[in-house]
């Protein structure tokens, strides 16, 4: 957790200001929050499916997700407005960085076929979006425990104006980028 935090401020940094020729540190790219958010459309028939939703993402980020409800009535999906369909966690500070910690160096290297995270999908704003398909790389959850595989999507927002200075933040920070 430390770690991570501590490289930023030492070697990250630096690194950056040369690169980008910053002349404040001010200028300097950091990540402002990382957003985890699972989507459960079958919890509309299924109550319990958000309580297992919300087990396992606190379990994953060690803070307690905010459940999210559906915005608008739409009959083809059997959906109200005010139905539960899902649940994010908004981290910053220490557990952003614990959490990035862990999820570059321990449970994407548990992914199968793993040749690294797409390049590509920054959104023009220097923040960058990630997927993962299943909730059991992670080592908190535990595979007996699991009523079903669920994915969840990863939001990194960064101070960055360019996907260029973002890509080199997450980068320095140990992202896994494929070649």
């Amino acid at each position: 957790m430390a770690r991570l935090k501590d490289y930023y401020k030492k070697e990250a940094v630096p690194a950056l200001m040369k690169k980008f020729s910053y002349k404040n540190v001010m200028q300097v790219p950091k990540l402002e929050k990382v957003v985890v958010n699972v989507g459960a459309g079958e919890a509309k028939d299924n109550s319990k499916v958000i309580d297992s939703v919300i087990s396992d993402l606190s379990l994953i980020t060690g803070q307690r997700p905010m459940v999210c409800t559906a915005k608008k009535s739409v009959a083809n999906f059997k959906v109200r407005a005010g139905m539960k369909i899902g649940a994010k966690v908004t981290l910053r500070g220490d557990r952003m960085y614990e959490f990035i910690d862990r999820l570059f160096n321990v449970a994407l290297p548990r992914v199968r076929d793993f040749r690294g995270i797409n390049p590509n999908a920054f959104d023009g704003r220097g923040n960058y979006n990630m997927g993962v398909r299943e909730q059991l790389i992670f080592p908190e959850i535990e595979y007996d425990k699991v009523d079903k595989v669920r994915g969840m999507d990863i939001c990194f927002v960064t101070t960055a104006k360019t996907d260029e200075e973002s890509k080199e933040l997450l980068t320095l920070m140990g992202a896994p980028f494929a070649k």
